[in-house]
């Protein structure tokens, strides 16, 4: 019996040896395996933003009041599809439409004007040309009667000389000499009156040429007059129009209204207001700001990420996929930009469009887990101002 139960002693301690041995083996395989993963394995390391939003790759162009005024008409529509050019509020310009019509009166009757007094001075320069050939003619004729008549007084002069010398000879008697004397006087006297009439033309002409300028001077005066008001109105007209123009709030460029001011006819808008924005077609692109230390020598080009949206749980809908494509030198306003073009994804439920909010995930590089906890021990060590992780490790490599 004590027999027996040595035997059965001895297995048993035998037994446990064994399992120890074992167990010991087993741990030994794993912590191995582990330390060899440890070092040896890559993980993924990612940079993320909270602040990220899909954009169209063109600017959005913002709605806003170049005037102050009263709104008469609003065609602000969420999601409407505008062209450019297309009036989308219309403010009060009764004022102005008012005095560009009176503007517009006034060049359409100084047009009428105009053409009468255009008319004047051309029947003014056609009656000038007529009367001036007509006393150039009567000048020629009376100057043609003076030449006749001094030469006639010329003639009976020498005549009359002639008598005188034989009358002092005594071959001719006084009576003919003093009947020559009488005839020279008389013809000189005719002489002398043809000379009057033609100067008399003369000064005539010379005033009614200078009348006649003067008219067409004064008419010209007066159409120039009326030309430089033509020329005002119409510039006035065209500051008119353009005031009337500012009071329409137009589509600066083809696109959907993403943003719209809920505006009522009759309310007042000032200078400046923002009254909506306008969404132009393009492609979308993902826009985030990351802190300096997390994307500056870590973030560029060509490095794959993904999007997750705000709204669409990423468990249900998954995310989206993205390849950097620029990342910014500068800081502003404490952040850098980063710009992430969409990788395409025929199959995904989200509705893809411009203004949605999410996050971005972007793998900066692959390092060994050992690695990676040396790097989060020694931010954790670099103090409580130091940014402690923005390191997010993913999956094995």
């Amino acid at each position: 019996m004590a027999s027996a139960f040595s035997r059965s002693l001895r297995f048993l301690e035998a037994d446990n040896s064994l399992g120890s041995y074992f167990g010991l083996a087993l741990a030994l395989t794993l912590l191995v395996l582990w330390m060899t993963w440890f070092f040896l394995a890559h993980v993924s390391v990612y940079e993320v933003s909270d602040k990220a939003e899909l954009e169209v790759d063109r600017a959005v162009h913002p709605i806003e009041s170049g005037v102050s005024g009263r709104i008469v008409a609003s065609n602000l529509v969420l999601d409407r599809q505008v062209k450019a050019g297309d009036v989308l509020v219309e403010l009060e310009a009764e004022t102005q439409q008012f005095q560009l019509g009176e503007q517009q009166s006034q060049v359409v009757g100084s047009g009428s004007q105009i053409s009468s007094i255009d008319a004047e001075i051309a029947s003014e320069k056609q009656a000038y040309e007529h009367e001036q050939a007509a006393a150039q003619q009567a000048l020629e004729e009376a100057r043609a009667h003076y030449r006749e008549a001094e030469s006639a007084a010329q003639f009976a002069q020498a005549e009359t000389e002639r008598l005188r010398k034989m009358f002092a000879a005594g071959v001719v008697p006084e009576v003919d000499l003093n009947r020559s004397v009488a005839d020279a006087q008389q013809r000189r006297a005719a002489a002398d009156s043809a000379r009057y009439a033609v100067e008399r033309l003369e000064a005539e002409q010379r005033t009614r040429i200078n009348e006649r300028n003067a008219q067409i001077q004064k008419l010209t005066g007066d159409l120039n007059k009326l030309k430089n008001e033509r020329t005002t109105a119409g510039v006035t007209i065209q500051r008119l129009q353009q005031e009337v123009d500012r009071r329409r709030v137009r589509a600066p460029i083809d696109g959907k209204l993403g943003e719209v001011a809920p505006l009522r006819v009759g309310e007042m808008v000032h200078e400046g207001d923002r009254l909506g924005s306008i969404i132009p077609e393009g492609k979308l692109r993902v826009v985030a700001n990351f802190e300096p230390s997390a994307a500056l020598g870590r973030i560029h080009s060509g490095q794959n990420a993904r999007l997750r949206l705000e709204g669409f749980p990423w468990g249900q809908y998954g995310s989206v996929a993205a390849t950097v494509t620029n990342v910014a030198s500068e800081i502003r306003d404490g952040r850098i930009r980063v710009e992430l073009a969409l990788n395409a994804d025929d199959h995904s439920r989200i509705p893809l469009q411009h203004g949605l909010p999410g996050s971005v995930e972007v793998r900066v590089e692959s390092i060994s887990p050992a690695s990676l906890v040396l790097r989060i021990a020694g931010s954790l060590l670099a103090g409580p101002k130091a940014n402690p992780t923005s390191l997010k490790a993913g999956a094995t490599q």
